[in-house]
């Protein structure tokens, strides 16, 4: 079996502050293969987005943040890789797409411009003619049709639901070996995010990219991923297929989340219990889905 395109051994996070130090992430194990859709799922708060920009080495440049563990892509290190080598990872071997897109994308550059600036960080030497016929492929590939009028424009001229497809296909347009997805769509409304997230699914299955999805959004991890990891308060407390998870789910925390999915009979939303008592359960891992080396 081939190495994972990303794998993540006993990865640790903590940030000094004036009170002591803040332990963050505590021993995240996981690991995503090419071609899979693999979602880490928890409530606010619980250590998804960081560990999103760990992988980045967004957080690295923090003086008050220390990152403990292996992160590791393509066989490679990445904590033993230098500012300038990750740099050049990100927007090319790496993508993101970002919960926002009218944030994320600059609003004072047109999109072209933008799609050029991506394009570049792969080929410093494309021509603005070849970025611009490359630019308008790949937002034909995402179901945009005026294509030359998307480039022309402002993001504040494109409607939220545009604005996250431009995003998905700058996100893939150097065929990266992964993308990770944070809340994709979720500013959006429901009928738009069903159409994005179907969209993305198609397009990273044609380019057989690895996936990390990250989203508090069960209805929609069963539909997307392949395997689920579920963290609470820094920790992986629960790892499986997404059917044996939704059919079976075994840590307490995880079945306070099913318990979470507002319901059409009603009754209102269930807050998720406190389940302080079960924080040093011992991992929950589902049939045929073993942990890397050294996870917990």
């Amino acid at each position: 079996m081939t190495p994972p395109t990303l794998r993540i051994r006993d990865l640790h996070l903590s940030f000094k502050t004036y009170s002591g130090l803040i332990e963050v992430l505590h021993g995240i194990s996981l690991h995503i293969r090419r071609g899979e859709r693999v979602a880490l799922v928890g409530e606010s708060g619980s250590g998804k987005s960081v560990t999103a920009r760990i992988i980045l080495g967004l957080l690295q440049t923090l003086r008050s943040a220390r990152v403990d563990g292996l992160v590791e892509f393509e066989g490679q290190d990445l904590e033993a890789l230098s500012w300038r080598q990750r740099h050049r990872l990100r927007g090319t071997r790496m993508s993101m797409i970002f919960q926002d897109p009218t944030s994320s994308l600059n609003p004072v550059y047109r999109i072209g411009e933008q799609f050029h600036e991506v394009l570049r960080r792969a080929d410093a030497a494309i021509t603005r003619e070849a970025a611009d016929a490359r630019a308008a492929r790949l937002l034909e590939d995402v179901s945009i049709a005026e294509s030359a009028r998307v480039l022309e424009s402002y993001p504040f001229q494109l409607s939220g639901g545009m604005n996250q497809r431009v995003m998905i296909a700058m996100a893939l347009a150097n065929e990266p070996s992964l993308l990770i997805a944070d809340e994709p769509g979720t500013a959006l409304d429901v009928t738009v995010q069903a159409q994005t997230l179907s969209l993305m699914r198609d397009l990273v299955i044609e380019h057989n990219t690895a996936v990390l999805f990250i989203s508090h959004n069960l209805g929609v991890v069963r539909e997307f991923a392949d395997r689920v990891y579920v963290i609470y308060k820094g920790r992986i407390v629960e790892h499986g297929t997404a059917e044996a998870l939704f059919e079976d789910p075994r840590h307490p925390y995880t079945r306070a989340l099913m318990r979470a999915i507002p319901r059409i009979t009603g009754g209102g939303i269930p807050e998720i219990e406190d389940t302080s008592d079960d924080y040093y359960a011992p991992l929950v891992v589902h049939e045929g889905c073993g942990e890397p080396e050294g996870a917990r």
